[in-house]
């Protein structure tokens, strides 16, 4: 009987990892889209050429009974501007863009981190229960 068992096991395995391949031709695609809230304000910053980037951390939780997972963002240029002008902690936002992969080394301990890059919509009422602000940063009034 447990021969039997080892066998059955073994011929699902074939199975998964045969399916599991992919063609070569077909395409790469990073394409990410969340929806949450935010964790803290947002952080800006501006970098060594001038542009602006906005550091994000979104909270998203897809089912109730796991806790929920902790993602850090980034957006740039004006984008950036109008999320640290008008977001806040607590706020609901959509996110879509690309997930990278970032390291770096801080007091002689290299460090590495996930990271979404992209365009974030702003969603609902703010903490303060202030009107609608959309994607470009202008108020619905």
């Amino acid at each position: 009987m447990l021969g039997s068992i080892d066998t059955r096991v073994e011929v699902s395995c074939r199975i998964n990892r045969k399916e599991a391949l992919m063609p070569s031709s077909a395409p790469n695609v990073n394409t990410v889209t969340l929806v949450g809230q935010l964790t803290s304000a947002p952080v800006l910053r501006a970098m060594s050429d001038g542009r602006n980037v906005c550091d994000l951390r979104l909270a998203v939780n897809d089912q109730r009974d796991q806790p929920p997972m902790f993602i850090d963002v980034a957006t740039f240029g004006p984008a950036a501007d109008a999320c640290a002008e008008y977001l806040t902690k607590g706020r609901a936002v959509a996110v879509t863009g690309r997930l990278v992969y970032r390291e770096w080394e801080k007091d002689g301990v290299k460090r590495s981190k996930h990271q979404v890059v992209g365009r974030v919509t702003f969603g609902g009422r703010d903490a303060a229960g202030d009107d609608e602000v959309t994607g470009g940063g202008e108020a619905k009034r």
